[in-house]
């Protein structure tokens, strides 16, 4: 953010809570707002911050973050990028550096752990998120993480840090580890997910979290052992002025649309793509149109190509906001068919937009989509019989589906909404300042040699094997 933006406006104005604007330091170690949803959280929740009135700065590595400025506030919202060695980007991931691109430590410490078969970006991303915000102390009221819970968090950040967990990472190793096959390849996954231990390690230490829904919360507790008084939970949720009806855009009989990674074994679309083989035999008309990358393999791959389905199933990816909203659209039926999910954006988006959903009860699914019969289909996770049943029931039934989207549009504008997720945020930064407040100062970082604070965390010590690894990354989505 320049000077000028971060001194705009008057200090005698107030914010929409009608309290004191606040200058708000918003962290995201990966900030694409088209693959994953820490993007579409930060992209979401600093317009609506900036709506309410106050100053975000978006603090974010590769794939950088997209904002959406709009006119009125965009003095209030800006982005500072904070580089990484970007050691998975298209079209070569996995890349070694040049000598010339190695800038310190870190970075040296970010390709190590890459060479042994790490993912080190929420480690590496926080030592450098740290020494940055150090460096401008006093000009934040408030550090918000997204998931990070990197080491180099821990301690004093300059300001009072609240962190978002969407779900503990340990659901997905988990998962990941169960669907695997072969000594190696758990192994491989085992190695990615070492961060997890890190993870674990920080969020006990953590003075306030956010998560998104109440399954996550409970299984944050669980798998990452933080008090229950020091966990909040702010629903997330749909634009619905871009996610909304349009009775001019033709629906497409017998459409499906998901949005799925095809290689997370949580998303569940192997069971869709059985299920859509199953509804074919009595509506061959029906097809999937996945919001997703095309699998070369795995079991995804493996499936269309077993049961004859290379012409019903396909994938688009790459696509605008509007281009999406388009295509939800279009769909006779929406499908959420994952094993678990922490909350479930594409549920809430699509029953923004009138669309029926069909949806497993994975997770927190059924704290967005709501009961079975009345906002949604609800089936259990992993049940392709059971999926097939419910999409045949609604591709046949066009008053249902009326019905259905009806009551799930009414359900997000009641409950999930991103302004209401902006002012329930804000509720907790102003918790998190005054019980810094009421606290003694933070004691100072100990000098090096040299004078200058050592942005290192003693847990850096720690071996390679508590850093992160996979050799799969997600950024290739």
């Amino acid at each position: 953010m320049t000077a000028e933006a971060s001194q705009a406006g008057s200090p005698q104005d107030l914010a929409a809570d009608g309290e004191r604007p606040l200058h708000i330091a918003l962290l995201t170690y990966k900030g694409n707002p088209f693959c994953g949803g820490q993007g579409v959280y930060v992209r979401h929740l600093s317009r609506e911050l900036a709506r309410l009135g106050h100053r975000v700065e978006v603090i974010g590595s590769q794939p950088y973050p997209v904002l959406d400025a709009g006119a009125e506030y965009a003095h209030r919202l800006g982005l500072t990028e904070l580089p990484s060695l970007d050691l998975y980007r298209q079209p070569d991931p996995f890349r070694t550096p040049g000598r010339g691109e190695y800038r310190d430590w870190i970075d040296a410490l970010e390709v190590a752990t890459m060479w042994t078969g790490g993912f080190p970006e929420p480690l590496t991303f926080s030592l450098r998120a740290r020494r940055h915000l150090r460096a401008r102390r006093g000009e934040f009221d408030v550090v918000h993480d997204n998931q990070t819970l990197g080491y180099g968090l821990l301690g004093d950040v300059g300001a009072p840090l609240v962190t978002t967990v969407h779900h503990p990472i340990t659901v997905d190793r988990r998962l990941e580890l169960a669907a695997a096959d072969g000594r190696w390849r758990r192994y491989s996954v085992r190695r990615w997910y070492a961060f997890t231990r890190m993870q674990k390690r920080v969020a006990r230490r953590l003075p306030l979290v956010l998560t998104v829904s109440g399954t996550s919360r409970t299984e944050i507790i669980e798998d990452l052992g933080v008090r229950e008084d020091r966990i909040h939970v702010v629903h997330i949720g749909a634009d619905t002025d871009l996610f909304s009806p349009d009775p001019s855009v033709p629906v497409v009989p017998g459409r499906i649309v998901t949005t799925s990674s095809a290689d997370v074994p949580l998303k569940g679309l192997v069971f869709l793509v059985e299920a859509l083989a199953k509804v074919r035999t009595e509506r061959p008309h029906a097809h999937l149109v996945v919001v997703g990358k095309r699998p070369e393999e795995g079991p995804v791959a493996a499936a269309i190509e077993r049961y004859g389905l290379e012409g019903a199933v396909e994938f688009v990816k790459g696509i605008s906001d509007a281009e999406l909203v388009d295509l939800v659209r279009s769909a006779e039926v929406s499908c959420v068919p994952s094993l678990y999910e922490g909350f479930s954006l594409p549920a809430a988006e699509a029953m923004a937009t009138g669309t029926p959903l069909v949806a497993t009860t994975g997770g927190a699914i059924p704290e967005v989509a709501g009961r079975d019969g009345e906002t949604c289909l609800a089936v259990p996770p992993a049940d392709p019989g059971a999926l097939a049943a419910a999409l045949s029931r609604l591709l046949g039934d066009p008053e249902l589906r009326a019905r259905l989207g009806r009551a799930g549009r009414e359900r997000v504008l009641d409950r999930f909404t991103w302004a209401r997720a902006a002012e329930g945020t804000v509720a907790r930064y102003r918790e998190a300042i005054a019980r810094s407040a009421a606290t003694p100062a933070a004691r100072p970082a100990a000098a090096t040699a040299s004078g200058v604070p050592d942005a290192r965390p003693a847990a850096v010590a720690a071996p390679l094997t508590d850093v992160d690894s996979h050799p799969e990354s997600r950024a290739t989505c």
